[in-house]
C-alpha cells in the first residue's frame, strides 16, 4: 500500500506531466512557409514542419495530401500556384458546361479549369491543359429512406403500401497529370434529386361505389428514376460534359502532335519558292497560306 507521501508524490508527478502537455499545446508555432506566429487553431501539419492557415488557404484545392508533404514539396507547390494566377487572368472561356461548379474551357488555348467561384483571380481555379487529361467519367450517388407516419400510439410505422424517397447526387471525376494533384471530382447538380416511391402489389380507388385496380406497383428492383425529368437533366449534363472534355483533350492532342511532326518542303503556289511551312501552314518567304 502506498503511502501518503507516495500517493502526493504520484498526483505530483501526473499533475506535472499534464502541465507539460498543456503547455505544449499552446506552444508558439511559427510557420515553415512565411516565418509568420500560428494561432492556436491556425497549424496546419506538414511531414516536417507547421504551416499557418493562411499560406494553406493558397493551395490547390484539389490537393489532399498536405500532411504527407514537406517543407520543400509545399513551396514547390505555392510556385506553381502563383504562377497559375497568370494562367487565369489570360483564360478566355469559349465553353461553359455545368450549373453550380463549371467546367471552364478555353479553346482557343487549349486549357481548361473546374471552379464554382465567381471572382476567378481571388479562387485562383488551377489552369490546366487539355492534353493533360488522362479520363474523364460520371457517377450517381443514391441514397435510400423510407417514409413513415406515426400511428395513434405516436410511434413511427411504415406506410401503406410501402413509400420510399430516392435522393440523388451527381459526381463527375477529371483524372489528369499534375505534379499535385491526380484528379478532380466534383458535384454537377446544386441540390438532391428526390424522387418518391410507392412499394407493393397493387393500388386500387374506388368509384362509385365499384373498387378499380388501377395496377401494379414497382417492386424494390423495378424501380427506376429515369421517369423522373430533373434526373435525367443531371444524367444528360453528365454524359454531356465527359463527351465534351473527352473529345476536346483527343483534338489537344492531335494538334500537338502534327506541331511536332517533321515538316516537308513545299513549293509555294504564289512566290514559287521552296519553303519549309511556317506554325500557321504559311510560305516563308511571302506568307502564302500552302493548304493542307
Amino acid at each position: 500500500m502506498q503511502t501518503a507521501a507516495q500517493l502526493l508524490g504520484t498526483a505530483s508527478d501526473k499533475g506535472g506531466i499534464a502541465m507539460g502537455l498543456f503547455g505544449k499545446l499552446f506552444e508558439k508555432k511559427e510557420c515553415a512557409i512565411c516565418g509568420g506566429e500560428i494561432g492556436l487553431l491556425g497549424n496546419r501539419k506538414l511531414e516536417d514542419g507547421n504551416m499557418c492557415k493562411a499560406c494553406a488557404s493558397k493551395l490547390s484545392p484539389w490537393f489532399d495530401e498536405r500532411r504527407h508533404s514537406t517543407v520543400e514539396q509545399i513551396e514547390s507547390q505555392l510556385a506553381y500556384r502563383e504562377a497559375n494566377k497568370a494562367d487565369v487572368g489570360a483564360f478566355c472561356a469559349t465553353l461553359s458546361l455545368g450549373e453550380a461548379t463549371k467546367v471552364l474551357i478555353d479553346e482557343n488555348a487549349g486549357r481548361f479549369m473546374v471552379t464554382s467561384a465567381r471572382n476567378y483571380s481571388e479562387a485562383n481555379p488551377d489552369v490546366l491543359k487539355l492534353s493533360d487529361i488522362t479520363g474523364c467519367t460520371f457517377d450517381i450517388d443514391e441514397d435510400v429512406d423510407e417514409i413513415t407516419r406515426f400511428d395513434e400510439n405516436g410511434e413511427s410505422v411504415s406506410c401503406d403500401p410501402p413509400r420510399f424517397k430516392h435522393s440523388y447526387n451527381f459526381f463527375v471525376t477529371v483524372r489528369v497529370n499534375n505534379p499535385y494533384f491526380d484528379d478532380m471530382r466534383f458535384k454537377v447538380n446544386s441540390r438532391r434529386v428526390e424522387i418518391e416511391e410507392l412499394r407493393g402489389s397493387e393500388i386500387s380507388a374506388n368509384s362509385g361505389g365499384v373498387n378499380l385496380v388501377i395496377g401494379a406497383l414497382p417492386s424494390a428492383n423495378a424501380f427506376n428514376p429515369e421517369i423522373d425529368v430533373e434526373y435525367r437533366m443531371y444524367r444528360d449534363m453528365c454524359e454531356s460534359i465527359v463527351a465534351i472534355l473527352l473529345e476536346n483533350r483527343q483534338s489537344a492532342r492531335e494538334e500537338i502532335e502534327a506541331a511536332s511532326a517533321p515538316k516537308t518542303a513545299l513549293t509555294c503556289p504564289y512566290c514559287g519558292a521552296t519553303t519549309m511551312p511556317t506554325a500557321t501552314n504559311c510560305c516563308e518567304f511571302c506568307g502564302g497560306a500552302l493548304g493542307a
